[in-house]
């Protein structure tokens, strides 16, 4: 299983409860019925455990998959085209991670 682990913030100007909205009722539906992945989780920062002032990223996106090949030809769907599209009018430069346990 590979886990892919997004860190973002909001682009100047991005509605946040807009954008919520949208993560809530088109992204963690349509990415969650892909067969390649096993769960995908949209999570909101709240703060730092340790230190003071606000967390680097606003949001952060777990997506644990299942099979690799199967994910990349599930990104060529129609439906996650239109998400990343519209993901990318939302996330200011988002930083993708690939992770796996050890």
């Amino acid at each position: 299983m590979q886990t892919v682990i997004v860190l973002f913030n909001l682009k100047p100007g991005v509605d946040r409860a807009e954008y919520e909205a949208w993560a809530r009722g088109s992204d963690l539906p349509v990415v969650n019925d892909l067969a390649s992945v096993d769960k995908f989780e949209v999570l909101k920062a709240s703060g730092l455990l340790i230190g003071d002032g606000p967390a680097p990223y606003e949001y952060i996106e777990i997506m644990r998959i299942r099979d690799m090949e199967a994910f990349g030809k599930d990104l060529g769907s129609p439906a996650v085209q239109s998400g990343a599209a519209q993901f990318q009018q939302y996330a200011d430069q988002p930083l993708f991670i690939l992770a796996s346990n050890l």
